[in-house]
């Protein structure tokens, strides 16, 4: 009898064993391995920005685009954003992410924010537009020029953050340290709400344009964008090479009637190495090839020929796959 039991308990652990495995060990959750390491995914999350920004609204566009077109479920949610998120790819957290260029080339460095916290496993998928820097005011606050700034209380982005990086590089290239300011990490809906209600004078905000958060403002208040000279913009693209000349058209927002020159990074989309070829493949085709399905004003610059644009991180197989086919290269 004892052998008997001692073989049915052996062979009921070698069943379990193999539905666990068949599990994913109980640790997968949606993934599976294909042999070489690489994961297959049935479920896409996408990390994205604050509600007022520009990534959340992409988000959830990239992922019904991704979810129709390879049949795989995809969800965008809210998040801190550009570090953040390249924090989330490090661990795992979520499959792709938004981030700036900028900030995807320091995580991979590890230099800046990132010197104790390197990202070794982040590749590109592409780049999708110009991420704009715009100095947010009212017309009543005198403030005309960075200058300006000095002793206001100015939200120069959430700790953390690419704003923050992007507002302390404008203000070092004008002579202007933080401490100059009285300044308070925000995000892009709460800086919006103080530039209304009067407790801050300004704020940095780094994200495409038009911008939600922006846009509500300027519904109810007289807006100013701050420029950043054309001198100013060159010193900085000198010392940052990451940044260029942009510029906020006239009419973007409402009662902005001039065009307002100004710098900006790009934003970009990336992922974690160890996801399959296959997978980034089929997303990167999906969504350069729906570009018409993407209402958001952004929509209009994301094109697979500037998908490259800017590019400071090792590129996705996947990713690698689909531009060659196209014929585009890395700059």
């Amino acid at each position: 009898m004892k052998k008997r039991s001692l073989f049915l308990s052996t062979a009921l652990l070698l069943v379990l064993s193999v539905v666990l495995a068949a599990c994913g060990g109980g640790s997968g959750g949606g993934s599976s391995s294909d042999g070489e390491g690489n994961k297959e995914v049935d479920f896409i999350g996408i990390a994205t920005g604050g509600t007022g920004g520009t990534y959340y609204p992409l988000g959830g566009t990239f992922a019904k685009i991704i979810e129709d077109e390879t049949g795989i479920k995809s969800s965008a949610s809210t998040s801190g954003a550009s570090a953040e998120n390249m924090a989330a790819v490090k661990d795992g957290k979520t499959e792709i992410a938004f981030t700036q260029t900028d900030i995807a080339s320091y995580a991979s460095e590890g230099t800046e924010m990132f010197k104790d916290n390197k990202v070794e496993n982040a590749r590109g998928i592409a780049t999708l537009y110009p991420e704009t820097i715009q100095i947010v005011t009212t017309k009543d606050s005198g403030i005309k020029s960075v200058e300006d700034l000095k002793g206001k209380v100015v939200s120069v982005g959430e700790a953390g953050s690419g704003t923050l990086l992007n507002a302390t590089q404008i203000l070092e290239i004008h002579g202007i340290k933080l401490e100059d300011l009285k300044a308070r990490n925000l995000s892009f809906d709460d800086s919006t709400t103080g530039i209304q209600d009067g407790t801050i004078d300004a704020a940095f905000i780094t994200s495409g344009t038009p911008t939600g958060a922006v846009e509500g403002l300027a519904a109810t208040e007289d807006i100013a964008i701050v420029p950043v000279e054309s001198g100013k913009v060159s010193e900085l693209i000198e010392k940052y090479p990451y940044y260029s000349e942009d510029e906020i058209p006239a009419g973007t927002y409402s009662k902005v009637d001039d065009a307002v020159t100004t710098v900006a990074v790009r934003a970009m989309l990336v992922t974690n190495a160890d996801i399959s070829e296959d997978v980034i493949y089929d997303v990167t085709k999906a969504i350069f090839e729906n570009t018409d399905k993407i209402t958001h004003a952004k929509g209009k610059l994301i094109k697979a020929e500037d998908g490259l644009k800017g590019m400071g991180i090792e590129l996705h197989p996947g990713a690698k796959k689909y531009f060659d086919e196209k014929g585009i290269s890395m700059e």
